[in-house]
């Protein structure tokens, strides 16, 4: 089972969030902002995992991370087979404010 830690404000959670909302079996969706026991959870391991060097030089969150059941982490959708936001098939951040989901 892949987590993948995330909130609904963030358009590019949302993307990968219906992907795989259907897909229980595989994915175990984690909303950062639902209660302070997940937001505490990612921040963890946030403040410890290299792989999220980057995102803490450039003032990103790190959202959407995965993590595998090998305890690997990674931000990039496509290690878990999901498509990127931001692709040809993406919807774009207009549509996400508008309310659309799942482009």
């Amino acid at each position: 089972m892949i987590k993948v830690y995330g909130m609904p404000t963030c358009p590019y959670c949302d993307y990968v969030h219906e992907q795989i909302k259907d897909r229980t079996d595989e994915f175990e969706y984690i909303n950062i902002g639902e209660n302070i026991r997940n937001m505490s959870a990612f921040t963890r391991m946030r403040d410890t995992s290299p792989v999220f060097d980057n995102c803490k030089k450039t003032g990103d969150v790190g959202i959407p991370a995965f993590v595998f059941e090998d305890g690997t982490i990674s931000i990039d959708p496509a290690d878990a087979g999901l498509r990127e936001y931001g692709k040809a098939d993406a919807c774009s951040i207009a549509d996400h404010k508008s309310g659309r989901k799942g482009c």
